[in-house]
């Protein structure tokens, strides 16, 4: 019988000289760099500059804006959502396809977040792509465009959002205790009401960009980038616009009850009150607190497990919790207070329990070890 045969082939290569023996007279010299403090510059159009080298092989670079939700009116609720999803949309200098295949080419990545306050746009990259993603980012920022037909695309994306956000009870529950602890600015949600949903046009989002976009509100960060590089990008690409723009109104605090029907077997509850402002010594006492109480997750024998509102409410239930201070500090007010999450049947239990913990406190009982450990962990969680 006949059997199946192959054939291969090899052909060896052969260099056409020896290679050069390399004689090593010694151990290669590590380079060493020396660290960096933050460097940080001011325009004259009052556009801040701040970097830090830290010879990393990737770069992060962010345009922080204050322009967050609380600076939103009643006739453009929403209209912070809506920008948020409208970052990769076509500018004057590129394109939609562009920006999303041009940032892709090179490995790097485009987000924007936002909060009550702020919005942020960050770009990641290796070190030598930055002045290709710099492109993009200063387009989506100095110069979108806002075209309508793309504007109405997003609204199917702003609903999944909604969506995503409602099956959320962490969600639920920040963003009613804000509408509820405050009158104005601070109360407006992140995300876009469900009255407004198709309502945005993009004469609302030139509007907001025009207002709030200026120079003097613009913070332009980077890590892992020539502190020299970012000033002049700075100063060439982003004094767009003069001026303080839209001047907020000051946040009222008013206190109050929300209470959210829900049909799952947990409960989420947040016990507030109004503390103080940020950057002010008050807030950063209120931090200390915060990790006093503790901040985290609870996880058994893990880091929190020794938080004082843990070791409280565990006296008072036997069923799965979680306890953890609430701290949010903003430009002019801030709350305090405790986040629980227990069985229904346990909830009273919960919180009066996580509440008399942070009676204790209050009442002086706290040791200079416990300032120590909750000093030691700040520092850390803000390095």
């Amino acid at each position: 019988p006949a059997f199946p045969c192959s054939l291969f082939f090899q052909t060896r290569l052969y260099a056409a000289q020896a290679a050069r023996k390399v004689e090593f007279t010694g151990a290669a010299e590590h380079v060493k760099f020396q660290p960096q403090d933050v460097q940080v510059t001011k325009l004259p159009s009052g556009l801040v500059i701040a970097s830090l080298e830290n010879y990393s092989p990737a770069s992060k670079i962010g345009v922080c804006i204050k322009a967050g939700c609380r600076y939103e009116t009643p006739e453009n609720l929403g209209v912070t959502h809506l920008l948020r999803l409208a970052a990769s949309l076509t500018t004057k200098g590129a394109s939609a396809f562009k920006i999303c295949r041009g940032v892709e080419a090179v490995g790097g990545s485009l987000n924007v977040t936002s909060s009550r306050e702020n919005m942020v746009y960050t770009v990641d990259c290796l070190r030598d792509d930055i002045d290709t993603v710099m492109e993009y980012l200063i387009n989506v920022t100095t110069a979108p465009e806002f075209r309508p037909w793309e504007v109405a695309d997003l609204t199917s994306r702003l609903k999944i959002d909604k969506a995503h956000a409602a099956h959320s009870s962490q969600i639920a529950v920040v963003e009613a205790l804000h509408a509820t602890a405050y009158k104005n600015a601070l109360s407006n949600s992140l995300y876009c009401p469900d009255h407004m949903i198709g309502s945005i046009q993009s004469e609302h989002l030139h509007q907001f960009v025009q207002n709030n976009f200026t120079s003097a509100r613009m913070a332009l960060v980077g890590l892992g980038v020539d502190h020299a590089v970012l000033k002049q990008v700075g100063e060439q690409f982003l004094n767009i616009r003069s001026g303080a723009g839209t001047t907020g109104a000051k946040a009222q605090y008013r206190g109050g009850e929300i209470r959210l029907a829900g049909l799952g077997s947990l409960v989420h509850s947040a016990v507030v009150a109004e503390s103080a402002a940020a950057g002010t010594r008050e807030a950063l006492a209120f931090s200390v607190l915060q990790q006093l109480l503790g901040a985290g997750p609870h996880v058994k024998r893990g880091s929190n497990a020794t938080s004082k509102l843990v070791q409280g409410v565990a006296k008072a239930t036997a069923d799965p919790f979680d306890a953890s201070a609430f701290n949010a500090s903003y430009s002019d007010s801030g709350l305090f207070g405790v986040y629980t999450i227990s069985q229904a049947a346990a909830a009273g239990d919960v919180i009066k329990a996580a509440l008399a913990q942070v009676k204790a406190v209050a009442d002086g009982g706290v040791t200079a070890a416990d300032l120590t450990r909750a000093n030691s962990v700040l520092s850390a969680v803000t390095i």
